[in-house]
């Protein structure tokens, strides 16, 4: 490694301390992966919840390897799919959005709301270091990805903020701290998607920087959506399920959406219930051309449909 890049790892993990440190807060929301994991291990005295579908998903894994090795007040709650169901709609009514995100979202929302139901009444996250340090499996193949990063920070969203605002939980995003932000964003993109072991990795200088920090199991593992690794990703077949092929079709006659499959036209149901009609643009704004609603003119995803139409024309 050249020095240069040994003092930026110094520095990285200099300041990612003291913006931990900054945010401090009574609880994490933690499901063992890399980014709240970081976060854990530069917290002090704060508990860490997790989210769980049943018998779903392979955040229990990793949350337990890191809750053992960093000695953690760790409180995993399994849900069951019912409960799951249930939280969709008021997950819907918080976040005015029929995204098909919304199995992510209600992780986070079930997470939250056991903090709250515990006392906790502040809460940290790992959201943003996907966003920051190009996370995502889809951004190792943007030509452009400094440009495409610089587009995505000026329009990030996040739904535990508005979940939290909704359940009386202050939301403390270390990764979001400004002046964390503003050096990772300087940060040359070859240092944050680089090889490693034969295997092209995004985050790779957050990995690297935290070597003797985290168990190489921790720190090495792939990028899974929150949903996936709380199993609620089990939720879409549940969801589709209780579409019939005649309610789709009919849907896409009467609505002006372009569907995504039955899971989507599900949540636009149960938007219309708890929300209403989508919102018409405003003046400046762009037309998502999913489902009409208005854009801001840098956003590349659709807040309202999810639609990501804008993404791909980007790549």
């Amino acid at each position: 490694m050249k020095k240069d890049e040994n003092s930026l790892i110094c520095e990285l993990r200099k300041i990612f301390a003291q913006t931990v440190d900054r945010n401090q807060a009574d609880g994490i929301l933690f499901s063992g992966g890399l980014d709240s994991a970081l976060v854990a291990a530069y917290a002090k005295n704060s508990k860490a919840f997790s989210i769980g579908l049943e018998s779903y998903g392979e955040d229990r894994y990793y949350a337990d390897k890191t809750v053992k090795f960093l000695k953690l007040n760790h409180y995993h709650k399994t849900v069951k799919i019912e409960e799951a169901v249930a939280a969709i709609p008021e997950v819907i009514k918080i976040l005015e959005s029929f995204d098909p995100a919304i199995p992510n979202d209600v992780t986070a929302y079930l997470g939250l709301k056991c903090a709250k139901d515990m006392g906790i009444d502040s809460m940290m996250t790992g959201d943003g270091s996907d966003e920051i340090f190009a996370g995502y499996d889809f951004m190792l193949k943007i030509k452009d990805l400094e440009g495409y990063l610089a587009r995505m920070h000026s329009a990030m969203q996040f739904s535990s903020n508005k979940i939290g605002d909704a359940l009386g939980i202050d939301i403390r995003q270390p990764f979001l701290d400004k002046e964390f932000m503003d050096f990772s964003c300087g940060i040359d993109v070859d240092l944050k998607i680089r090889k490693e072991n034969g295997k092209t990795w995004g985050k790779w200088i957050l990995r690297k920087a935290f070597e003797d920090v985290l168990p190489q199991e921790i720190l090495w593992q792939s990028k899974r959506p929150l949903e996936y690794g709380s199993g609620m990703t089990e939720l879409r077949k549940i969801v589709e399920s209780k579409v019939s092929d005649e309610e789709f079709e009919k849907g896409k006659r009467d609505f002006p959406i372009r569907f995504w499959n039955k899971e989507h036209f599900y949540y636009y149901c149960i938007y219309r219930e708890v929300v209403g009609e989508i919102p018409a643009p405003e003046k400046d704004e762009k037309i998502c051309k999913c489902c009409g609603a208005g854009m801001n003119q840098s956003a590349c995803h659709c807040k309202i449909c999810g639609d990501v139409t804008e993404w791909k024309e980007v790549k």
